[in-house]
């Protein structure tokens, strides 16, 4: 198991407007200068939070599967499709783009969201007609087990399931508590510490030492054989991870970034 921490400051810096929407990118577009280029078929990743309400006006995609998720605030959506809704804290918007479309998205004064788009196979997908759903944080389940709260996000066991192979979780993790997450061979866990501080290490195997992570970084851990990956928040706040699982290799052609 390999682990590598990303701060903040070897993440991507950008803005929308006049600085109206500041974003931090785990993962960066292509002439960015990204640090991370991509992870198998996730191919970007923003954290962006707005100091007023600003709308992104509309603009087109196609062909990937992006995701937009609401951490705190309100994050309003239109699109050609003739959709015009709004998403609150907890909730999701979901473009499958397909063949195109445009929209626009207005963020809420103070809001922090997450912007992550995923590569299926394009030269299959962009034959599809494009989608938008959306869903409130109710609509995803949510388990604990010893403290520890697991929201799933995607995956067979929540409501959003993608062409692309992905996972997608937001975990909690209680002070001085550990979490611990398979990692099947030939996949990677992607995290991005949203609050608090802990260490990741990989299980039964202490000798290889321990990596802190801190509020912001961006995490990616990769295995060849299977493993398990342990989360352990600090003794003095919890810890908040929102994790995708995706393959580091998949068959067929990807982007070239």
């Amino acid at each position: 198991m390999t682990i590598h921490v990303y701060t903040q400051k070897e993440q991507v810096q950008g803005h929308f407007g006049d600085g109206e929407i500041v974003e931090s990118k785990p993962i960066g577009f292509p002439h960015e200068g990204s640090v991370v280029k991509r992870v198998g078929p996730l191919f970007y990743w923003a954290w962006a939070k707005s100091l007023k309400t600003f709308e992104i006006p509309l603009h087109p995609h196609s062909g990937f599967e992006i995701l937009s998720y609401v951490l705190s605030g309100t994050v309003g959506h239109r699109d050609t499709l003739g959709n015009l809704q709004e998403v609150t804290t907890g909730g999701v918007q979901i473009m499958q783009t397909g063949s195109g479309a445009h929209h626009a998205e207005e963020l809420g004064k103070d809001t922090e969201m997450f912007q992550i788009w995923f590569e299926p196979h394009l030269a299959k997908s962009t034959k599809l007609p494009p989608t938008y759903n959306q869903y409130n944080h109710e609509e995803f389940p949510s388990d604990e087990v010893d403290g520890v709260q697991v929201k799933r996000i995607i995956g067979k066991a929540a409501p959003i399931q993608l062409i692309t192979d992905s996972l997608m979780s937001d975990i909690t993790i209680p002070r001085g508590q550990s979490y611990s997450l398979s990692l099947p061979a030939g996949y990677a866990h992607c995290v991005v510490v949203v609050s608090g501080t802990g260490t990741i290490s990989e299980e039964g195997n202490e000798a290889a030492g321990f990596k802190t992570a801190n509020k912001s970084d961006f995490v990616v851990i990769s295995a060849e054989d299977s493993s398990t990956a342990v989360y352990h928040a600090s003794a003095d706040a919890p810890l908040r991870l929102v994790l995708i699982q995706v393959p580091t290799e998949v068959d067929y052609p990807l982007y070239r970034k």
